[in-house]
């Protein structure tokens, strides 16, 4: 890491883990929470100003934390995990904000992805009522489906996307994010 970001970074990472090597002190790390500074007025950990997602990470070893750091900071980990973890909670600000703002919500790479739709399901997002005989995992199946298709969902489809959307999906975020945005 040759800039002044990516020095910062490395010697914060290795001061605060048990291990003194990048390569080992990066596996140390989970992440643990984040909240989005809709103005980007704060200052990663590395120094980097102007940060929009601001992650908060645990070291599994020592229980220290590392706050904030943004997500590019967090991909200079090459842990794919991570990553994945990153990205999920990126979609799930900007799907929160389109369904605070009233946009109109397809079911497209710009809100969703297949990760996002796992993470739902895994969250238990999908509930189980008398519109899936009582089994949320129908729900999930049939986002994932629908997601996955070449052509356009038809009418029917996209009421029953719609009707997922708002009654699953928009009451989960409103209750995790609401309060993680400055």
């Amino acid at each position: 890491m040759s800039s002044i970001y990516g020095r910062n970074l490395l010697e914060t990472v290795i001061e605060k883990s048990s291990k003194k090597s990048w390569d080992s002190a990066v596996l140390e790390w989970e992440i643990d929470d984040v909240i989005e500074d809709k103005d980007n007025k704060s200052t990663c950990i590395c120094g980097k100003e102007n940060i929009r997602y601001l992650f908060t990470i645990r070291n599994s070893y020592n229980q220290n934390t590392l706050f904030p750091i943004g997500s590019s900071c967090i991909k200079k980990f090459n842990r794919e995990d991570l990553n994945e973890i990153t990205l999920i909670n990126e979609k799930l600000f900007k799907l929160f904000h389109a369904i605070k703002t009233n946009k109109y919500i397809q079911l497209s790479s710009d809100y969703f992805s297949r990760k996002l739709l796992e993470y739902f399901f895994n969250q238990g997002v999908f509930k189980p009522s008398q519109y899936n005989n009582f089994n949320g995992e129908k729900d999930y199946n049939f986002m994932l489906k629908m997601f996955n298709m070449r052509s356009q969902p038809t009418a029917s489809q996209s009421k029953k996307i719609n009707a997922i959307i708002m009654t699953s999906i928009k009451p989960y975020l409103v209750h995790m994010l609401n309060d993680k945005t400055l």
